[in-house]
């Protein structure tokens, strides 16, 4: 029996798009001046069709997953359409263009972004997919599966006088935003070294758990520079007045996270590759303004992308 495909992306609540934040330097829910937000619509996913090569992969019995998805706010991340409940975003149309493929149907389960990876091994979620960014450390306990290559990117205000951020040492002494539980917090986090080898002050690490908080506290002067996403950072900063783009500081591969030795990985493997093949992957990436993120072929567990 052929399964029935059942993925709108809808969730119950729109909460994340209100500036609810969580972390030092927030200290209200002010907006920030941005242009309209513009959520591409485009379909291009609903044209994919099952691959039974791939679909043989899966796990005898396999008929429908479990997703966790984080919402970050804006695109090309994970956000709301205009009805403030049907789920759309890179990740998203990665995803269901994977189910497709498969031929298996989801269940999709919102949670925070930290969350997520420590909640696979006990398997409430049989995977993630929120711009997962694979590093070493993650790999001791998380398999990936890869699909776009992002990374590590600096903003700021445009009267700052950032220019470009090399190294760590070049923040001393100022208050760096980004997203708790992520990446950047992590390489914040282990590298504050680097300004008391320096003789320097360290810098502030302020974490939150919404995109628009951050950039609240980048427009009212509460922070210096935004830590995130190159492809994120980018969109934010072609849509809000008054920022600048600095530099990329350090690509990683993305990918679709699993509990370590997963038995789905192959499956999904494949699937990202026949979309590769198929010419689906090109116009998910042009749909979202990414084409600069686009990999080769599909892996599992890569070791961490070095500079």
């Amino acid at each position: 029996m052929r399964t029935h495909l059942l993925i709108p992306f809808v969730t119950i609540t729109s909460a994340a798009l209100l500036l609810t934040a969580c972390g030092s330097g927030d200290t209200g829910t002010t907006s920030v001046a941005a242009k309209p937000l513009e959520v591409p619509t485009t379909d291009v996913v609903s044209a994919v069709r099952k691959d039974d090569s791939a679909a043989k992969l899966l796990p005898a019995g396999t008929r429908s997953l479990t997703v966790a998805v984080s919402v970050g706010g804006t695109p090309p991340g994970t956000t709301y359409v205009d009805d403030g409940k049907t789920l759309t975003g890179q990740d998203v149309d990665f995803t269901r263009a994977v189910a497709r493929v498969l031929g298996i149907e989801l269940k999709v389960e919102q949670a925070s972004f930290e969350a997520i990876l420590p909640a696979l091994d006990s398997g409430k979620y049989d995977f993630g997919a929120s711009n997962f960014g694979v590093t070493d450390e993650r790999r001791k306990t998380i398999d990936f599966v890869t699909y776009i290559n992002d990374g590590q990117g600096f903003a700021t205000r445009k009267d700052s006088k950032l220019s470009k951020i090399t190294e760590l040492a070049q923040l001393c002494g100022l208050k760096v935003a980004t997203s708790a539980g992520t990446t950047f917090e992590a390489t914040l986090e282990e590298n504050k070294h680097v300004c008391a080898d320096a003789g320097k002050k360290a810098y502030q690490v302020q974490t939150y758990a919404e995109s628009s908080a951050i950039w609240s506290s980048v427009q009212q002067g509460r922070s210096d520079v935004v830590m995130s996403t190159i492809n994120g950072l980018r969109y934010d900063v072609a849509h809000q007045e008054g920022l600048k783009f600095l530099n990329e500081f350090h690509r990683l591969d993305v990918g679709f996270a699993f509990k370590k030795g997963s038995e789905l990985t192959p499956a999904f493997q494949a699937a990202v590759n026949k979309l590769l093949s198929d010419g689906t992957y090109d116009r998910i990436l042009k749909k979202w303004g990414t084409t600069g993120s686009a990999i080769k072929t599909s892996r599992i567990s890569p070791p961490e992308l070095k500079d």
